[in-house]
């Protein structure tokens, strides 16, 4: 199973106060490459990317406040990298998290990008040569994400991690089809915040073997975490490219992780999940239309009362009767701007909602990200009890 490696970052987030985070449900369009999946039309991503990235630099919509901003899986394209951290660099506010899923490239490739960032990834280095070591793996594709953190001070960060879940690909005998299989997960520790968040990369949330699983490493590690320093695990995000994102295990990893069945998780207890899937829009080539992509949620445990919501944009609910709240948002290419929970449970003495939507912005036909107006928010509007 892979390692958890504690990275400690200088963001000072407003104590006391709610944090902000933007995921970027938008469409992904792969097709089959030498190394994995690429994406088809690499020049129209980018415009979707780049004017959302204007977007956070002018601090539209309330967007001054981001702290946190997602961007699906296999989303970036490669070339566009460099481009993509230097705008971070000098457009970006300090104290900003942005997490994306980049093209694929072969571990040669990825290997060499790790040692281009060495400083924040030297433990990610060595799990890596020990694969290269062990065989003619060099050649192998990588589906990675970055987490560029730029930190109170201006200082931009990178950080990489390799999906460590095999894919659909893999279904072939052929073994250049394989994935190559990441070896680590990091765990940010932010000060003077004390604020603790992990990334990881779709099906990483679900993987397990015969006798363990990614989650319930995560879980005990945040557990250890606890007892040792009294924090906990504050945020999981999960960057997707998913046509089942309301696949039946995702329910029973969720019940077991928000849920007391075994035994008491004071780590994880007030951890805030968020899945930020590519939008319905997804067209994977050669994959069979397996559902819907789409439906990127916000998870919060049981004690947090959401009222029921029922709008075309998104809703609350219970995930069938798990232990938890959800916020489901619809399937479309949209951006959605909303606030993470406090961390604490809801004072029973107010009825103030734990968690809000600030904005929806939807791509428009001009080519450029507009809100969605009241007019559409509210068109079949539901809202009843709790959730």
């Amino acid at each position: 199973m892979v390692q958890i490696v504690d990275k400690k970052v200088n963001l000072e987030f407003p104590l006391g106060h709610h944090l902000h985070c933007l995921i970027a449900q938008i469409p992904n369009h792969l097709r089959r490459a030498e190394a994995g999946f690429a994406l088809a039309e690499p020049a129209r991503k980018w415009a979707q990317v780049e004017a959302l990235l204007d977007l956070a630099v002018t601090g539209e919509s309330n967007l001054k406040k981001l702290h946190f901003l997602m961007l699906p899986e296999s989303s970036i394209p490669f070339a566009r990298f460099d481009e993509l951290l230097e705008r971070i660099r000098t457009g970006f506010r300090p104290n900003t998290v942005t997490m994306f899923g980049m093209e694929h490239v072969t571990l040669k490739v990825y290997r060499e990008f790790l040692e281009r960032f060495r400083e924040d990834n030297g433990e990610a280095i060595e799990l890596v040569d020990r694969d290269i070591d062990s065989g003619d793996v060099l050649e192998m594709p990588v589906n990675w994400c970055c987490t560029a953190i730029k930190e109170a001070d201006g200082k931009l960060r990178v950080f990489l991690e390799a999906k460590s879940h095999p894919f659909h690909g893999e279904e072939f005998l052929d073994k250049v089809h394989d994935l190559y299989r990441g070896r680590h997960f990091y765990l940010f520790r932010s000060r003077p915040a004390c604020f603790n968040f992990m990334v990881l990369i779709c099906l990483d949330y679900l993987y397990r073997d015969l006798y363990s699983s990614n989650i319930r490493q995560i879980v005990d590690h945040a557990n250890q975490l606890y007892f040792s320093t009294r924090q906990g695990l504050d945020a999981l995000f999960v960057i997707q490219c998913n046509p089942k994102p309301e696949h039946r295990a995702y329910w029973e990893v969720l019940t077991g992780f928000y849920g007391e069945y075994l035994e008491d998780t004071p780590g994880v207890r007030e951890t805030v999940t968020v899945f930020g899937n590519a939008s319905v829009e997804t067209r994977i080539e050669d994959a069979p239309a397996a559902g819907e992509f789409g439906r990127s949620a916000v998870i919060i445990n049981r004690h947090h009362k959401l009222a029921k919501v029922e709008l075309p944009e998104f809703s609350t609910d219970d995930f069938g009767g798990a232990p938890l709240c959800r916020l489901r948002f619809g399937t479309g290419t949209r951006l959605y701007y909303f606030n993470l929970p406090q961390h604490h449970e809801l004072d029973p003495r107010t009825t103030r909602v734990p968690l809000k939507v600030h904005a929806i912005m939807r791509w428009s036909t001009e080519e450029k990200w507009v809100r969605v107006s009241g007019e559409e928010m509210v068109a079949g509007f539901e809202i009843g009890q709790e959730a």
